[in-house]
């Protein structure tokens, strides 16, 4: 008989495992790698590399740390977690940015010098 593993896992399990997931997705997109090239590079299909950064709880570990070491050769789940990658650093940084267009007349008002 066939268990589906979201089924199984508690809520707070599931929720660390959409947090792996998505740390997984943003460290990816901080390098710059698209989905499918990681899946391929760690020998996953592209399917699975979904199911990776969706959180879902039925995924191997092993696939999981071939995946981590696709996107970056070397790091640990720790330093994954932990999100000390300058690349994370320099996605948040780029993702605070606005444009100038996008902003009020009041915040307009406020930074014209």
């Amino acid at each position: 008989m066939k268990v589906t593993q979201s089924a199984v896992v508690n809520e707070s399990q599931a929720s660390e495992a959409k947090k792996l997931g998505s740390a997984l997705a943003r460290l990816r997109i901080a390098r710059g790698m698209k989905q499918e090239q990681a899946a391929l590079r760690a020998g996953l299909s592209r399917n699975t590399a979904y199911r990776l950064e969706k959180g879902d709880p039925g995924v191997a570990m092993g696939q999981i740390l071939r995946y981590l070491d696709a996107i970056v050769p070397g790091k640990t789940l720790l330093e994954l977690l932990s999100e000390t990658d300058p690349a994370l650093a320099a996605l948040s940084a780029r993702e605070q940015r606005r444009r100038a267009s996008a902003l009020t007349r009041g915040e307009l008002d406020e930074i014209d010098f």
